[in-house]
């Protein structure tokens, strides 16, 4: 299978058990993730030589990061261990009509830090064929935005295909500059695209007609226009996907995604989700899978069906990671998710 590099700031972690309030929670579970960390695994769990880049310091819990990455199959050779402290997000799950929490913690981590040149991207993008950043990234720091830029743009220079999930985070763009000031620059060189039912609205001001996200209503009809958008201003654009999430509460959602190429717009099959196990990293869940599944030549609609088929079983998974395989995906799509035991 071809390399895939991602890059991005991944976290520690830090979970309330059994859906209870952080006023109320005696422990919180640990464990790492972060949306480009989350693709690697979900490529490497699919057989794809998955490498993650990334800085992190030099101390006992960059250690303990580290080594829970590797523990999936993930290439951490290229990852720069330097400064002084590992970004955290705090996560309370909600249930029914309780929303879930999320608090970050990310001021002055090794990622917020890096400048140009800290990363090798030679050395990064040797063997590679495609390279993955989201919009997280560029939301974190100047610094971390000038870097994404200098990796797109070597990742460009060697030919790769360059995908970028929008992943717009209201919460951490506040170090000077707007995403939609930023955001350009990056998303001009890229082949691929993907976002949810509001990212494009938050970052380009193109929003869904008819679509109605805050009520749980998105028609999957109405994101073609949103991809015809995206592909007139950004001609390098060859695809365009977009997840659809009802959400109907936060233990009930339906999931689904659309994919644009050629003119043509290609609908994956919608699922009823509930109850939810973890729905964080399903965005992430399914660009693992149309990465893969585009890297291993499936036509559009086996693609988008793959991808959402994917991202619908994450939402079974506890934490970020999607531990799924491609067995598993298949038989979902050929199956149904009846959910009877394997024996």
């Amino acid at each position: 299978m071809p390399r895939v590099v991602t890059f991005g700031e991944i976290m520690m972690r830090l979970a309330t058990k059994r859906f209870e309030r952080f006023v109320q929670a005696s422990e919180l579970e640990v464990s790492f993730c972060g949306g480009e960390a989350n693709v690697a695994v979900s490529l490497a769990a699919f057989g794809v030589d998955a490498r993650f880049v990334t800085a992190l310091p030099a101390n006992p819990l960059g250690d303990a990061c580290l080594n829970y990455v590797r523990r999936f199959g993930v290439d951490t050779s290229c990852i720069v261990r330097q400064g002084k402290r590992l970004g955290v997000y705090y996560l309370e799950t909600g249930a029914v009509q309780r929303a879930s929490q999320v608090i970050y913690d990310r001021a002055g981590s090794s990622m917020a830090e890096v400048k140009r040149g800290d990363i090798d991207w030679e050395a990064a993008l040797d063997g590679a064929h495609w390279f993955h950043w989201t919009g997280i990234t560029p939301a974190i720091s100047a610094s971390a935005a000038d870097v994404c830029l200098e990796g797109i743009e070597a990742a460009k220079a060697k030919g790769l295909t360059v995908s970028a999930d929008l992943n717009f985070r209201r919460k951490l763009w506040g170090w000077g500059k707007s995403a939609g000031e930023v955001m350009p620059d990056l998303v001009r060189h890229c082949d691929v695209v993907v976002g949810n039912e509001e990212d494009a609205e938050m970052v380009f001001g193109i929003r869904a007609p008819g679509s109605d996200v805050s009520a749980g209503h998105v028609e999957a009809a109405s994101y073609r226009h949103v991809a015809e958008q995206l592909t007139a201003r950004f001609p390098a654009l060859t695809h365009v996907a977009i997840t659809l999430r009802g959400s109907l509460s936060a233990s009930h959602n339906t999931w689904s995604g659309v994919l644009f190429t050629g003119g043509a717009m290609f609908a994956g099959p919608q699922y009823d989700i509930m109850p939810i196990v973890d729905r964080v990293g399903g965005g992430d869940s399914f660009c693992g899978g149309l990465i893969y599944a585009m890297l291993s030549g499936k036509p559009p609609q086996e693609a988008i069906d793959f991808a959402v088929a994917a991202s619908c079983l994450k939402h079974t998974i506890h934490g970020d990671f999607n531990l799924v395989t491609i067995a598993e995906v298949e038989s979902l799509l050929n199956n149904g998710g009846g959910g009877r035991v394997q024996r």
